[in-house]
């Protein structure tokens, strides 16, 4: 995942983690999310054996919140988990200033 100079978070999904963030830092394709939003900086990874399990998990981290992904940078589980829990039960709002969601 990367974070982009406007403070947006980038998902995505590669076999060459070195080469994929040469790619984004040189802008060169214009269609990619990241090539107005320089610098980026990578703020997580995960390795995966099977390429399949990979592109699932990417797709399900799209689908977070802005509050879920940083919990997981983060790596506070006990964050990730409630901002998991269905809003109309637990609300949308913790406590805790962390920024937008």
């Amino acid at each position: 995942m990367l974070k982009c100079n406007d403070d947006s978070f980038y998902t995505g999904f590669t076999n060459n983690l070195e080469r994929r963030m040469q790619e984004h830092r040189s802008g060169t394709d214009k269609n990619c999310y990241t090539s107005q939003r320089h610098p980026v900086e990578l703020v997580w990874f995960q390795m995966f054996n099977n390429p399949s399990v990979a592109i699932d998990f990417e797709k399900k981290i799209k689908g977070w919140s802005r509050r879920k992904k940083q919990a997981l940078i983060d790596e506070d589980w006990e964050r990730l988990v409630r901002y998991s829990k269905n809003y109309t039960q637990f609300g949308k709002d913790d406590g805790a200033s962390t920024g937008s969601a």
